[in-house]
């Protein structure tokens, strides 16, 4: 059986953060599923609008060679259970800094059939390595 790894991101200014963040979710099982955030849910969540739109970001991690998958996200207000639930990945791989309570959403899986095992990955120089950091220095200069 083909182990399906799922992770979640804005991937605005792709990095090498992103690049270690994927291919360690990727060392996890066979095939990478990446949902990519919508512009509104960022600017919901991060108080910003991406420096790229959801097209494009979407487009930047499709030329990413491990990602098997791409998929754009549920809208901020609609169930983002729905589409893990249409995946059904066997496993699911938080970023370092993902705002997820891990525990919550097991059990919401677990309530909606879904085993999946869910992984938190490691932080990659993230006092370099962090898209908060290089559009900082993007925009100081």
């Amino acid at each position: 059986m083909v182990k399906s790894v799922l992770v979640f991101g804005t991937f605005d200014v792709l990095h090498l953060g992103h690049v270690f963040y994927l291919n360690e979710a990727k060392s996890l099982g066979d095939k990478l599923i990446v949902i990519v955030a919508r512009d509104k849910t960022v600017k919901k969540l991060k108080k910003q609008q991406p420096l790229n739109s959801e097209q494009q970001r979407m487009d930047f991690v499709k030329k990413i060679p491990i990602v098997d998958k791409v998929f754009l996200g549920k809208d901020f207000f609609s169930d983002k259970f729905e589409i893990i639930e249409k995946i059904k990945p066997q496993i699911i791989a938080f970023g370092y800094d993902h705002p997820h309570n891990e525990k919550e959403i097991k059990k919401e899986l677990e309530k909606r059939g879904l085993n999946c095992k869910i992984k938190r990955m490691k932080a990659h120089h993230p006092e370099k390595y962090k898209s908060s950091k290089i559009k900082e220095k993007i925009f100081s200069k």
